[in-house]
């Protein structure tokens, strides 16, 4: 995968980050090293299978430092990598908090998003601790989160949710789904194949044409696991 700062440098770059946005101690680049060296591995097999603009120079994966939506993604796998390899819960915290603090998005390091997801300008959204699948797409203003039981929702493979959109409590969100602008689910199943408008119970439903994961991944089939 082509970097904009070598790895050591990328390393170096988050721990000062992290070092100024919580002045309570210094963190080093060597107690991120096994972390951030998971994190690019996972943020390498995630670009591999999208083609999102940006994502990819000359053929190959590209992750540009400076690139938000990039950036953002590689601080959650890091922040999610050190809960992974039971590392230190502060400094996942850490990581998670300048996550918060840099784009204003909220995914805890615990969530354990899909192997494979993507998001654009995801200004606003907050991803709760929902069943995720791979191929999972995300624009701004989006919540996923549990309803008062404490239920949180399941995503089958290949979801977008696009702007100012809520999937919430005890609900299913079947393969190839177009979750459209300004939409709110609450406790209701959606089969799939489908493109949903407006507000629980209240949800139309129309046949999707397209594929998210051909249209938006550019994938055929399911990939290897990680």
């Amino acid at each position: 995968m082509k970097l904009s700062l070598e790895r050591e440098v990328l390393a170096q770059y988050v721990a000062r980050q992290i070092s100024t946005t919580f002045p309570d101690g210094t963190v080093t680049a060597e107690a991120l090293h096994r972390y951030h060296e998971r994190a690019l591995e996972r943020l390498e097999h995630c670009f591999l299978h999208t083609r999102v603009k940006y994502f990819h120079a000359g053929g190959e994966p590209s992750f540009n430092h400076l690139n938000t939506d990039q950036y953002a993604m590689y601080l959650y796998f890091l922040s999610n990598s050190i809960h992974r390899m039971e590392g230190d819960p502060a400094l996942a915290s850490k990581v998670y908090g300048l996550n918060k603090a840099l784009h204003a998005l909220d995914v805890y390091y615990e969530v354990a998003l899909p192997d494979i997801f993507a998001w654009q300008h995801p200004v606003g959204t907050v991803l709760g601790r929902a069943k995720y699948a791979d191929y999972f797409f995300v624009y701004q203003r989006c919540t996923v989160g549990g309803n008062l039981s404490g239920v949180y929702p399941t995503f089958d493979e290949g979801v977008i949710l696009y702007g100012d959109t809520a999937v919430v409590g005890k609900t299913h969100i079947g393969r190839n789904t177009w979750i459209s602008l300004g939409t709110k689910i609450l406790d209701q199943d959606i089969e799939g194949n489908a493109i949903v408008f407006g507000r629980s119970p209240d949800i139309v439903i129309k046949r999707a044409k397209r594929d998210v994961v051909q249209s938006l991944f550019g994938q055929q089939g399911e990939p290897s696991p990680t």
